[in-house]
């Protein structure tokens, strides 16, 4: 009865909800159909460029601006509209988790530089849905995927 209660009613009141960080789903027609822009992380998995909010800055601004730190691309919009979320965990060096809330903007990508602020720490790459799927390991973000490519499916 003490775990019930504990689960039930105790821990959800104490609990902190997760920190939020945004997105931007990169993508363009590659010559199969749809490409995603993936990005390697600090410890070389592969996601979509994201960090945390930026003050003065809407969350779609700031999934633009984090697009263009980590991966050098570059729109003329972004939508202001959230595409999807999704649950995952930030790890931080120091060996701390914290649960994050991730809130992913679609941007159709009109350039990429050669040069951005982050070149030296991260690879990128332009690669199908299908791909893309293979390529990144947090569950959430393959179930956003899987729903960009039906929403693009012809």
């Amino acid at each position: 009865m003490l775990q019930s209660f504990w689960t039930g009613a105790l821990r959800p009141l104490i609990s902190r909800p997760p920190a939020l960080q945004v997105a931007a789903l990169c993508h363009r027609d590659g010559p199969d159909g749809p490409e995603v822009l993936l990005v390697t992380s600090s410890s070389g998995r592969w996601i979509l460029p994201k960090g945390w909010p930026i003050d003065g800055l809407t969350a779609a601004e700031a999934a633009k601006q984090e697009a263009w730190e980590e991966a050098g691309a570059k729109s003329n919009t972004v939508g202001d509209a959230a595409f999807a979320n999704y649950l995952t965990e930030k790890r931080f060096d120091n060996g701390a988790v914290v649960p994050c809330e991730i809130r992913v903007y679609p941007m159709c990508v009109t350039s990429m530089a050669d040069t951005y602020p982050e070149d030296d720490r991260r690879d990128r790459a332009w690669v199908s849905i299908a791909d893309a799927l293979n390529m990144v390991d947090e569950d959430g973000l393959k179930q956003l995927l899987s729903q960009f490519a039906a929403d693009h499916s012809e």
